[in-house]
């Protein structure tokens, strides 16, 4: 027998893990499948044109049009570079907030930072289409012969935590020796970055927060 609390119960309670409301059924791979196959169209694109341009094969593309499978960052950022639309535009038709990103390992997306050099990879770990704020969040590795680069400066506030190896980085006219466990975090509109690899490769996380707009 439930027990009512207001407009709750346990009874829901159990099912839900919380008192908090049931989350109406999300239909987002459904609605981002039509949209990609309209998207397709106005583009004058057959099936097999769309796979064979993002890199995918002929069938997965049916099936994610069908809203059969929900595709990875990876496989969306090809569709939507195929098709010459951002990324976001892909979820235009689907109006419910998404709060959830889900990046296997090893599914994030390379981006190519204004002002990256070389040894430098950036992966973004996930993406938020609405609100205020955006977050990015990314996975930097350094390889050994990584060159230095303290020139980044951008908007909104910065959190870095090392996971591997150590840098020196610099933020603003302080520098901070960071090794595996440490953490910084700063205001980004100051020039930061790494400035010496201190020993061999190196990886940390960096999350950039920033209002939208």
């Amino acid at each position: 027998m439930s027990k009512d609390y207001g407009e709750f119960s346990l009874e829901g309670a159990l099912d839900t893990g919380s008192l908090a409301p049931a989350a109406p059924e999300r239909e987002l791979e459904r609605a981002l499948g039509q949209h990609i196959r309209s998207l397709r169209r106005q583009h004058d694109l057959s099936i097999a044109d769309l796979a064979a341009a993002a890199g995918i094969s002929s069938g997965m593309l049916s099936k994610i049009e069908n809203g059969g499978i929900s595709p990875s960052l990876a496989t969306l950022q090809a569709i939507s570079a195929a098709l010459q639309v951002p990324l976001s535009s892909l979820f235009a038709s689907f109006e419910e907030r998404l709060d959830c990103s889900y990046v296997p390992a090893g599914g994030g997306v390379t981006i190519d930072r204004r002002g990256t050099k070389v040894g430098h990879i950036y992966q973004l770990l996930g993406h938020v289409l609405r609100g205020d704020m955006i977050v990015e969040p990314y996975l930097i590795e350094l390889s050994k012969d990584a060159m230095a680069y303290t020139g980044f400066q951008h908007a909104g506030i910065e959190f870095i935590y090392m996971l591997d190896g150590g840098v020196r980085y610099r933020h603003g006219t302080e520098s901070y020796q960071l090794n595996a466990g440490d953490s910084l975090l700063f205001d980004s509109g100051a020039l930061h970055g790494p400035e010496e690899l201190l020993g061999g490769e190196a990886r940390y996380l960096s999350i950039i927060v920033y209002p939208r707009g």
